[in-house]
Formats: structure tokens, sequence, C-alpha cells
């Protein structure tokens, strides 16, 4: 690394760590508001990452007020119309009243641009390859901006209102602030996913979860004709053999008709593993900085809610600092800890994989009635106080 010297700080009203689902949506709605925003993210532009893709309702919502599911379709994401659930050899299908009511599961190669554009658009300025040294304070501890690498090993400065982390569950902003974790769970289990190819068109249209004891299941379609496939369960059942064969084998047990269903088709690329992480929740502001999406409420991924937790939180927090300034965000923690407590104590008994057949049930069961009270919340919400908007052109 060069030693070239400090640049004269900008300055902007928000610098966000981290532009993609999160951080990238946070960028988009606070600079169509009018505000000046920065966001750094140490990846590519439009570069792959590990994910379940699933949007829920909430979610693809969220995506619709944003006027950004045009975008989303003329990309080839498939209408999810149908989810089924099967629980051992017993199958439920519940079907989507109307196309209005469709699912979408995008590749992140996908989303995570139409955000990225989006922000843009808007006015936002983003930054890739960038990675964050330092957050910087005054003599009383406030954040006031932070010290990035470019992608040259320049180190820049950059002075801020505030600074908020969407970095992800090992977010550097919350580990620099001090952020304090209020609430912590299990790793819970391990999972294996991959992509395959080949499907017949009745195969794009839903989601298929299985579930087993000790494991779960399930085909999620996503663009260019491919599905995620993936397997989860105790991460003791995950150790020792290559991963396509542990695949293979734990397929094969949690999901028998799904693994007979995938000799027709075609494995695309590696297969990728997640180890387990703890959940956390974790304080939501402080002086001069703020926290969104997995760097402040980390989940599972067995309830494929991630996406929509961070839309979630970048319109809780971008109407917070709207309304009130950065200095009055006590409203929305309040809000988001209201929200995302119960998703996490249902995400922590589904997690756990000691459940029976008849318990998974009722676990799904809860999992739906606490969405269907945050989309609830997010649309009265939105509803009643729409945030402001700069004259702006969708987003491709």
């Amino acid at each position: 690394m060069h030693t070239a010297p400090i640049s004269r700080p900008a300055r902007y009203d928000a610098v966000i760590v981290g532009a993609r689902c999160a951080g990238a949506a946070t960028a988009m709605l606070l600079a169509r508001a009018g505000l000046r925003v920065l966001a750094i993210d140490r990846a590519e532009y439009g570069s792959d990452t590990l994910s379940t893709h699933a949007l829920m309702r909430g979610g693809v919502a969220s995506l619709a007020r944003w006027h950004l599911l045009p975008a989303l379709k003329a990309a080839g994401t498939p209408a999810i119309l149908r989810t089924t659930f099967t629980y051992g050899d017993d199958a439920v299908t519940v079907p989507a009243k109307d196309a209005s009511q469709a699912l979408f599961a995008p590749r992140r190669t996908v989303l995570d641009r139409i955000l990225a554009n989006a922000a843009r658009t808007a006015g936002a300025e983003l930054r890739f390859g960038c990675t964050v040294d330092s957050l910087e304070t005054d003599a009383d501890g406030r954040v006031t901006g932070l010290r990035y690498l470019d992608r040259s090993a320049t180190r820049i400065h950059v002075s801020a209102g505030m600074v908020i982390g969407a970095d992800g569950a090992a977010s550097r902003v919350a580990e620099q602030a001090g952020a304090v974790t209020r609430m912590s769970g299990p790793s819970g289990g391990a999972t294996l996913m991959g992509y395959v190819g080949g499907l017949r068109a009745e195969d794009l249209t839903g989601f298929d979860w299985h579930y087993r004891p000790g494991s779960m299941s399930g085909l999620i379609p996503t663009n260019d004709g491919q599905a995620c496939v993936f397997v989860s369960g105790q991460a003791e059942r995950f150790r020792g053999a290559p991963l396509a064969e542990t695949f293979r084998a734990r397929l094969r047990q949690a999901a028998p008709a799904l693994a007979d269903m995938l000799r027709r088709t075609e494995p695309l690329g590696r297969l990728r593993r997640f180890g387990g992480r703890p959940m956390h929740l974790r304080q939501a502001y402080g002086p001069g900085w703020a926290l969104v999406g997995d760097a402040g409420c980390f989940k599972d991924p067995c309830t494929a809610h991630g996406i929509t937790d961070a839309f979630r939180d970048a319109e809780l927090l971008a109407r917070a600092v709207v309304a009130d300034g950065p200095g009055s965000l006590a409203g929305f923690e309040a809000t988001r800890d209201a929200l995302a407590m119960p998703l996490l104590a249902v995400t922590e008994r589904i997690g756990r994989f000691d459940w029976t057949l008849g318990q998974i049930q009722q676990h799904l069961m809860a999992l739906g009635e606490v969405m269907r009270v945050e989309e609830g919340v997010m649309n009265r919400l939105t509803a009643a106080d729409p945030l402001p908007e700069r004259a702006f052109a969708e987003a491709g």
C-alpha cells in the first residue's frame, strides 16, 4: 500500500458502508429525498454473493413502492405463483390469488445491480472495490465520517452527517462504533446449495420447501431458467465427506422426490456451503451512526427472510432520517425491534432442526403470521406518510 497523502475531506449527509440490498436501498431512498449520499462496497458492481434469493411478500411490496418491479421482471426473473410445503411425504400447495400476488427470487447479480442503478439514478454516489479503514469521531465520541481505501489502496477521508453500516453480519461499522449486542441466538444449522438448469417450465413457477425430521431442503426458481437447490440441517450432519457427496446424500434423505427430479437437471457451477453463524440483534444506532440489514439483525437463512429484512430496515431508517434527522432514531430502532424480535424467535425454533413434522408445521404457521404483521405495519406506515421523492427515472 502506498502512502499518498489523505485527500481533502468530502462532506456527505450520509455515508453508507455496503452497497448491496440494505445499503443500496438505503442510498436510493435517502438520495431520492434530496440528501447527498455516498455508498462504498468492497465487492465489485453486480458481483454474486451467497443468498437464499427468495423475496417474501413484504420484500416484493417494497420493490413495488420503489418502482423497481418492472426492472426485475424485465430481467427475466420468473414470477412465483405457488408455494408447496412437503412434510415427509405429504404435500400442501398454496397458490397465489392472482399475478399481482406473485413472489420473486432474483439472482443477486440481477437484484443488486437494479438497486445500485436506482441509487445512482437518484443521485447517490456508489464506489466499489473499497474497504473501510476506520471511523472518525469528534471529541464527544460522535461518528463524523470515515476513512476508506479505494481500489488503488489510496486512503480517502469523507465527512458525514451519519455513517450507516450495511456491511453484513460481521459489520466493521458495528464493531468500531461499539454497537451493543442486545440479543443473540444459536448458530443454527449448516446449508449446502447450488444451481441447476434444464428444468421444465412448470418447475420454475413455484417455491418447493421439503421438511423431514432434522433437515429441510428446497428448490427456488431464479433467473436464466435456473433454480437454486439447497439442503439444510444440523451442522454435524454436514461434516466429513466432500461437498458433492454430502449434498447428494443429504438431499436424498431430506427430499427424495426433489432428488429424483434433479436427476434430469444440469448442475451449474460449484456447490457452496454456509456453516452457520450465531443470530444477533444489535443496537440499531448511536451518535452519528446506524445499522441496517444483517449488520443490525442477522437470522439463520432457514426462513429466507434476509433480503426482506434489509428492505424493511432501509425504509425505516430512511423515513426516520428524512423526518427527524440523524440525531433522532429511537423510533427507527423501536419499530425495527418490534418487527425483528418475533422473526428471530420463530427462526431460532426452526433453525434448531429438533422439531417433529407436526411442530414444524406449527412453526411455519407462526412464521406466516409474523410476516403478515410485518408487511401490514410497513404498508400502513408507507401509505400514511410516503417518503418524499425528487423527480427520478425508473432504474433498470
